[in-house]
């Protein structure tokens, strides 16, 4: 070991010695939930979708700095893409996948056009104001997707024409992890890449991009149409699950709780996405079970404690404390 790694932190160089640690540690929790939880399989299921879902919004705003509230209209677009698929066309799971990341993408691309342009509180409400005209227009349209009924009628053929979509949802499981590590695998390309770095340095400093030339606008529309096809993978899975898609997919809280599940986990980091959604929707699920009406005072509070004592999500806890202890340190006579 040289002495320039003797000055690194050692969890710096754990990440350098064993830079998939992480991932492999959440395969392997993510493999055991399959054995451990056997009745649970659609909630876990559930998990996996979310994680998704949330794994999209931390490449737009972890990574790119979009500030949204807007993205369950690209989830839920790619949802009722995938669902009207399934009825009208075919019942190929993969296939409809790929329809809901088409929808998903060119939702994001066509929006982004006009998104990107503004920043700030403008951008949010721009977003919000797309994903109720979605969801409005989802409501008219009766006729095709069912509006407050929702969409019924999707039927799954089997995956790969050998497994079929059972009732315990065994099938469902782990089609949905193998999708999404799929798309975690893609999304770790597209963040390690120039197109991943200069988003960063646009997040960063935008005017300092543009003074070295880099065509800050494109990068964003570009970032933000990948996202939008990875939310519209996510709506696409939930869709094919659950086999029903209403008017809930362009519901604002589906939003609003993605960024709670992104600030808990840490963003601009991958996994941390993976892991706000799993504290995120144990909490919501173990405090509902406690006591269905005051559980949102749980989640406020987890959320207080994150943002005022650990600003960096979760994974930056152990950090926090080895500053506070080497400042506790230093103060002393």
């Amino acid at each position: 070991m040289s002495t320039q790694d003797l000055a690194l932190p050692r969890s710096r160089l754990r990440s350098a010695r064993f830079p998939l640690l992480p991932e492999a540690a959440i395969l392997a929790l993510a493999v055991s939930a399959y054995y451990v939880f056997p009745y649970d399989l659609a909630l876990i299921t559930r998990f996996l979708v979310m994680m998704l879902f949330v794994l999209s919004l931390d490449l737009v705003l972890g990574y790119a700095g979009i500030a949204t509230l807007g993205h369950a209209a690209l989830y839920g677009t790619g949802a009722y893409a995938a669902g009207l698929f399934a009825v009208h066309v075919s019942g190929n799971p993969v296939i409809g996948l790929a329809v809901g990341a088409a929808a998903g993408g060119l939702l994001a691309f066509v929006s982004g056009l006009l998104l990107m342009r503004a920043h700030g509180l403008t951008l949010l409400m721009l977003s919000i104001a797309v994903t109720l005209i979605c969801q409005e227009i989802a409501n008219k349209a009766r006729d095709l997707t069912g509006g407050a009924d929702g969409l019924r009628g999707i039927r799954m053929e089997p995956l790969i024409g050998l497994f079929k979509f059972d009732f315990v949802g065994r099938t469902g499981y782990w089609y949905a992890l193998a999708v999404l590590c799929l798309c975690y695998a893609l999304l770790k390309i597209v963040t390690s890449s120039p197109l991943g770095l200069s988003i960063r340095g646009i997040k960063d400093s935008a005017a300092r991009m543009v003074a070295i030339g880099s065509p800050v606008y494109w990068r964003l529309v570009t970032v933000y149409t990948i996202g939008g096809a990875i939310a519209g993978v996510a709506g696409a899975l939930a869709a094919q699950v659950t086999q029903l898609v209403s008017l809930e997919v362009y519901a604002f809280n589906l939003s609003a709780e993605a960024l709670i599940m992104l600030i808990l986990g840490g963003a601009g980091r991958l996994h941390g996405a993976i892991v706000g959604v799993v504290i995120f929707m144990t909490v919501h699920h173990v405090a509902a079970a406690v006591d269905p009406f005051n559980w949102l005072f749980i989640i406020g509070a987890l959320i207080l404690g994150i943002v005022f004592f650990v600003p960096a999500g979760i994974l930056g806890l152990p950090k926090a404390l080895t500053d506070l202890v080497r400042r506790n340190h230093d103060a002393r006579p």
